[in-house]
């Protein structure tokens, strides 16, 4: 763990991504002193009940990437998502980049191993991935330092990731009128989710907060940008001085009425394995349906 912080004079060039079908915001991340850039949270189309994977979204980043003469370093994701597959192995296909992930992936590995019944052939020290991120760990985009910090109560292995003077939160935040994420998933925890935010907010009133999804909450338009001043005055679920102990509340209370995610079967298994779709013995695309089992 290194000590050293990101400039904030740095202002990364960011560009969003929607998924309507998921309400998934990806972005494209660049250095604007150099051609370097990042992906974060991207996604790879599903028709779940057809059993059909497509590439609409991923295509859309990867023409962009291209057609700009980018080039791809990283491909990050905030945490293991429940309620989209990644597009991290097709974008790297065709871009090259590491993908990157928090080092607590092997705790979501080991209880969705357990979950879904996967082998001992199904390993679970993260290895899937290029890098694993631990509390306080660094890397570049191009010129440009980037910090990983631990930001879990949502999933074991939620990362926040500050570069300059932005930072992309994953679910740890949503929209200031969109509050919090659920922290009910196995390894979540709403006292720790009030905590992470905490360290979310101790970032400069100015940093830009990039979030990984927005619902329109009250038929508003969609949006993924707001600030930490405006988080700490405005987010309805943690805001203007709310308490560890109001937040834990009203997230119980919150949570214990919310469905499952539609996509948390197929994410899951696809997302613990760095976006590759999972095989049965004779290597065909297959995944598992545990009964019972979520």
């Amino acid at each position: 763990m290194t000590t050293q912080t990101t400039n904030f004079s740095v202002k990364p060039d960011v560009t969003a991504f929607f998924d309507p079908a998921t309400n998934t915001i990806s972005y494209v991340v660049k250095d604007p002193n150099s051609e370097s850039c990042a992906v974060v949270d991207s996604v790879m189309d599903i028709d779940y009940f057809a059993g059909r994977i497509t590439y609409e979204h991923a295509d859309e980043i990867i023409a962009f990437i291209k057609d700009r003469g980018l080039k791809l370093e990283w491909i990050i994701e905030t945490h293991v998502h429940a309620d989209h597959l990644s597009a991290a192995p097709y974008i790297q296909e065709q871009l090259g980049g590491k993908i990157g992930v928090g080092e607590n992936i092997k705790v979501v590995q080991d209880v969705f191993g357990k979950i879904f019944n996967e082998g001992t052939e199904f390993q679970r020290d993260g290895s899937q991935f290029d890098r694993l991120f631990k509390d306080g760990d660094e890397y570049e985009i191009g010129t440009m330092k980037v910090r990983a910090i631990h930001t879990p109560g949502h999933t074991p292995a939620c990362m926040t990731h500050v570069v300059g003077d932005a930072a992309f939160v994953g679910d740890t935040l949503f929209m200031p009128d969109g509050g919090s994420a659920r922290a009910d998933f196995p390894g979540g925890d709403a006292g720790t989710l009030y905590d992470s935010i905490q360290k979310v907010l101790a970032l400069p009133d100015a940093t830009r907060l990039f979030m990984c999804h927005d619902y329109g909450p009250n038929g508003r338009d969609i949006e993924w940008e707001t600030s930490v001043a405006a988080e700490k005055e405005h987010n309805i679920h943690v805001g203007a001085g709310k308490s560890r102990e109001e937040f834990i509340k009203f997230r119980t209370e919150r949570d214990a009425q919310l469905a499952v995610p539609k996509l948390i079967i197929p994410s899951l298994q696809v997302n613990m394995r760095a976006g590759e779709i999972p095989t049965d013995p004779s290597g065909r695309p297959m995944l598992k349906v545990p009964v019972n089992g979520l």
